[in-house]
């Protein structure tokens, strides 16, 4: 603010009247002049137009002269709001609806005062138009995949543009993502066609594993035919533990020869 020298003679004069009406008045003048504002806030005065030297007073109790000051209180706590959900095309030209929220707290009350009208309000439509402009430039992969380097750029975004408010945007968050459902369903049956080819794949792997294996093992058996009455003996006591009463056993008319 401007030095008390500023407000000129006329100044001077209306705050000595300002003092000499609150002597006049004392003690029912201390009702009315002194204030409290609390630990979480702060007290921007004013006196006859001008920003008071010092800054913001509190937390406590602060004197304000009649007639001639004013103050606005501002709280300083961390503040949390819903970004609207808003209809964005992505790069790859997808319409989607994405909502964020946003958290935020005063940090230099006296600008938050002096240099913007509703500092509030002005970081709710800015975090909406960050929004849009930031997730225009990314693709419906990147949204989906990149949420938390989406938020960390926004977060960035704001607080530079609010500091000159004298707002700190501590957080920014993505919510929500929403797909029409055209697109959604088209997604699902590109998922499951990609499932379907890979479990496709795997089998046909399976097979030719198999293959491979049963080849192997003929080959060895076919080396030495007592390997081949051992393996149909082998079957045979398998199936015998199955306490069954009738047992079919293919036999080889070799063997009998």
């Amino acid at each position: 603010g401007e030095p008390e020298g500023g407000i000129g003679v006329c100044g001077w004069i209306l705050t000595g009247f300002s003092w000499l009406l609150v002597m006049c008045t004392f003690p029912l003048s201390l009702c009315v002049c002194i204030k409290v504002v609390q630990e979480y806030e702060r007290a921007v005065i004013f006196r006859l137009g001008r920003l008071l030297t010092g800054g913001a007073k509190g937390p406590g109790i602060f004197f304000v002269l009649p007639c001639i000051e004013s103050y606005t209180k501002v709280d300083l706590r961390t503040v949390s709001f819903d970004v609207p959900p808003q209809e964005i095309l992505t790069k790859d030209s997808v319409t989607v609806s994405v909502d964020a929220v946003v958290y935020y707290r005063v940090n230099n009350a006296t600008i938050s005062i002096a240099n913007v009208e509703d500092a509030n309000g002005s970081t709710r439509l800015l975090a909406q138009t960050t929004l849009r402009n930031v997730l225009g430039t990314k693709n419906l992969a990147e949204i989906l995949s990149d949420r938390e380097g989406i938020s960390q750029y926004m977060q960035s975004s704001l607080d530079e543009a609010t500091d000159p408010w004298g707002i700190k945007v501590e957080r920014v968050e993505v919510k929500d993502v929403r797909l029409p459902v055209q697109l959604q369903r088209a997604m699902a049956a590109e998922a499951e066609a990609a499932r379907e080819a890979r479990a496709k794949v795997i089998a046909a792997q399976g097979e030719n594993n198999a293959s491979r294996a049963l080849k192997e093992a003929a080959d060895t058996i076919s080396e030495s035919p007592t390997a081949l009455q051992l393996r149909y003996l082998q079957t045979l006591n398998t199936i015998s533990a199955e306490k069954n009463s009738t047992i079919i056993f293919p036999l080889p008319i070799d063997l009998l020869r």
